[in-house]
């Protein structure tokens, strides 16, 4: 049996976490600071799982530098789970600011703000989608669902706007994103939000930076933002103010699964409509469960949130700030950019035996996918790579190939070592 050392783990989430946050883990699961308790067995309800939390929150902020006028939740469900929440909480604050205004207006008569408000929702409420990988496809399909019961006998995909499908510009396929000039946006009053998954996680897509037809522009009234980061978060700066809401997964860059983050802008959580009001214009109100502004006010004990992953979590984010110290996330940017360098390199090299699935200009940094010729050729590729403990390198199973997930706690030794085999396999094959 091969020890922890002897594997190098590529998988694409659950993800490698730094050996030693696993033996702090491994303790602390057992007999907690010398309490007789498992972490896991504490409840959440304590002043331990209360300062657990304020540590993990204060890394979070340390590390990325997140403003004053945000809130950090966590939450169940995962990233998928947030497609949903997104939905509700940022419809429910679009329909929140339309009442105010038309309480302005028209005064307390609240037929007509009702009548205005629906007739709002029928002919103005957009919610955008930047469509680039398999992620926020689901997150667009799941937003129509939800809309459903507002379609009054039209579509419901009229409430959703694509914004661009990169299948359109790449042969019906995904690894493209495409330039903004064809991008179909929305009146910035009408949009609830825009939305789109910062790292395409199946296809190995990602971002090269913060779009800049979303940038917030003078005059005009605000954009709001919705980012999925569950695979690259922590692995480079980030400018969180140019976003409403930031949200990602755990299992990737942040640690076990169980636990989603969410960033969020406090006046969002304050733009909360009462739910008989959001009944009455025909939308739903967030369930608990999904709805921001309640776990904020229950500092994300609205009901018992896992304490051992948070801990995780906060350990993870404590020890990228002692490695890095005061270059913070930035230090781990420039490791998570020399370690995919040496990869792409590699793969550059052989063009006859590597074909890189996305175009070179969007390449994800933490989730290289290509093909290695036919499914002959991949499958040896993948026997190859296990006989030396290289494992977790199996593509998607909705497109196949080879994918080699990159993520923070991936040590630059296994990098290197996956490196010699792609150079060995490359020689091989010529």
């Amino acid at each position: 049996m091969p020890s922890r050392e002897e594997v190098a783990y590529f998988g694409a989430g659950p993800a490698p976490l730094p050996t030693p946050v696993l033996e702090e883990g491994a303790r602390a699961f057992v007999n907690f600071e010398d309490s007789g308790l498992s972490l896991a067995e504490i409840s959440h309800r304590s002043p331990t799982a209360n300062k657990i939390l304020a540590d993990t929150k204060a890394a979070l902020v340390s590390l990325l530098g997140i403003p004053d006028n945000y809130d950090i939740l966590f939450m169940h469900g995962g990233g998928s789970g947030e497609f949903s929440a997104v939905v509700y909480n940022m419809v429910a604050v679009w329909v929140e600011k339309r009442r105010r205004l038309a309480e302005k207006e028209l005064g307390s008569d609240e037929e007509k703000i009702l009548e205005r408000v629906r007739r709002e929702i029928r002919e103005g409420l957009r919610l955008e989608y930047i469509v680039t990988g398999s992620w926020s496809l689901k997150a667009s399909q799941e937003a129509a669902n939800l809309l459903e019961p507002l379609k009054n006998g039209g579509k419901a995909e009229n409430f959703v706007s694509i914004v661009t499908d990169a299948r359109e510009w790449n042969e019906g396929k995904f690894g493209k994103i495409p330039h903004e000039d064809t991008w179909k946006m929305t009146s910035r009053g009408g949009s609830a939000f825009a939305y789109y998954c910062d790292n395409e996680t199946v296809d190995g897509v990602e971002f090269p930076s913060f779009p800049k037809c979303l940038m917030s522009k003078d005059g005009e009234d605000d954009r709001l933002v919705v980012a999925d980061m569950s695979s690259n978060f922590l692995s480079r700066r980030v400018d969180v103010s140019k976003y409403a809401v930031i949200y990602g997964g755990a299992q990737k860059n942040i640690g076990i699964t169980d636990v989603t983050l969410v960033i969020v802008r406090k006046d969002i959580l304050a733009t909360v409509p009462s739910p008989s009001f959001l009944h009455a214009v025909g939308v739903w109100s967030p369930p608990a469960i999904l709805n921001w502004s309640v776990i904020a006010k229950n500092n994300s004990l609205y009901n018992t949130m896992p304490i051992f992953s948070i801990w995780i979590a906060g350990q993870v984010m404590r020890s990228l700030l002692s490695t890095h110290g005061d270059t913070k996330v930035s230090g781990q940017e420039a490791v998570a950019n020399a370690k995919a360098e040496i990869i792409y390199r590699i793969l550059d090299e052989n063009p006859s035996v590597y074909q890189i699935v996305p175009h070179k200009d969007v390449r994800s940094r933490m989730n290289i996918c290509f093909r290695a010729g036919d499914a002959a050729t991949e499958k040896e590729f993948l026997e190859g790579a296990e006989s030396r403990t290289l494992q977790g390198l199996k593509g998607h199973r909705s497109v196949g190939g080879i994918r080699i997930s990159n993520y923070n706690a991936v040590p630059m030794a296994n990098v290197q070592k996956l490196a010699e085999y792609l150079k060995d396999f490359a020689q091989r094959m010529r």
